[in-house]
């Protein structure tokens, strides 16, 4: 596989995934101290990464769950949070200036920190209560905080609903770095189809709904846009309907990224219309790979992570086909703004 180390990565994802124990034991021990809820302060693109674990519990528990932009929470607060509330942060650098301006404002409130890292002995490490830390690097870190943030969701689920079967998803769960892996493997020659068939396309309409939706915003945005200076606009299926349908016509490019939760029919039914007008409606089904040993509720849980995967295979290809380094910028982080 093009630009690909497969023990490489399958260290970093299989670090992720022995985290669930550390991770349920340190969620048991907030739960211990009286812990009220918990808030997702996402600063960035990572943020998206942790939606999925965020949309289950907002769902699936009665758990009170908020979610905030950190950048924007320290400037109009969230009366909902504070002592008793858990915060997560996750962050690759572990330095990102938004992210610890709202830790320390976190902190100043009374809140627990809970912080997921790829980088050792940062400020976003040090000044946690609780951090876990994973080496990781973009082209691992979707999977590995995609994870690790759905052990934190899953442990939640089990201590405040009935939720029998926590040991069995999180027991298939802990095999699915190989079979990440896997789809690399089965996605590869499409991903070098699909770089060359749109190298010199230069705007995409994205189409996500339930957990494979945050997919689509984040590949739109963090690597489409930021890495490949390409014009995207992620939308999600629900509001295709509601205006993006306008902007169809035949040679339109559309992508549509299919999961196995229960809003499946919401993309299902962008699909059925947009094919009608546009010859260019690219659909990513993630029931088209192969998982052995995940039952069905679990590859509904894990289909942004298997598209995060396969994803990652395009992105080379499609750094390859237009001759556009994935880690060339014009301005991030390079002026102080």
């Amino acid at each position: 596989m093009l630009n690909f180390d497969p023990a490489q990565y399958l260290s970093v994802e299989q670090g992720a995934a022995d985290l669930a124990d550390p991770i349920d034991e340190a969620i048991g021990r907030e739960f211990d101290k009286g812990l009220r809820n918990i808030a997702f302060w996402g600063v960035g693109g990572v943020a998206f990464l942790n939606m999925p674990a965020a949309r289950l519990l907002q769902t699936s528990s009665p758990f009170p769950t908020y979610v905030d932009m950190g950048a924007e929470a320290i400037l109009t607060d969230n009366v909902n949070v504070g002592p008793g509330t858990l915060v997560v942060f996750t962050s690759v650098s572990g330095t990102t200036k938004e992210a610890i301006t709202a830790l320390e404002y976190a902190k100043k409130k009374g809140f627990r920190i809970l912080t997921l890292v790829g980088t050792p002995d940062t400020p976003l490490a040090k000044l946690a209560d609780i951090s876990f830390y994973n080496r990781c690097a973009d082209p691992t870190s979707s999977e590995n905080f995609y994870l690790q943030t759905l052990f934190v969701a899953l442990s939640i689920l089990s201590r405040t609903t009935q939720f029998p079967q926590y040991q069995r998803v999180v027991a298939e769960l802990k095999t699915l770095p190989k079979l990440l892996v896997g789809v690399k493997e089965q996605f590869e020659p499409r991903a070098a189809a699909f770089a060359a068939e749109i190298r010199d396309e230069q705007h995409h309409i994205i189409i996500g709904s339930g957990n494979a939706w945050y997919e689509a915003w984040y590949y739109a945005m963090c690597i489409l846009e930021e890495m490949q200076w390409i014009w995207t606009r992620p939308v999600h299926a629900s509001d295709f309907f509601h205006g993006t349908l306008e902007l169809l016509e035949a040679d339109t490019s559309i992508w549509i990224l299919k999961g196995e939760d229960a809003t499946r029919p919401l993309a299902e039914r962008v699909e059925r219309f947009a094919s009608t007008v546009s010859k260019k409606v690219r659909v990513f089904d993630s029931r088209d790979f192969d998982l052995p040993g995940l039952s069905p509720d679990v590859r509904a849980l894990v289909s942004p992570i298997v598209f995060a995967a396969a994803f990652e295979r395009l992105s080379s290809h499609i750094e390859k086909a237009r001759g556009h380094d994935l880690t060339i910028r014009r301005y991030y982080k390079k002026g102080n703004f």
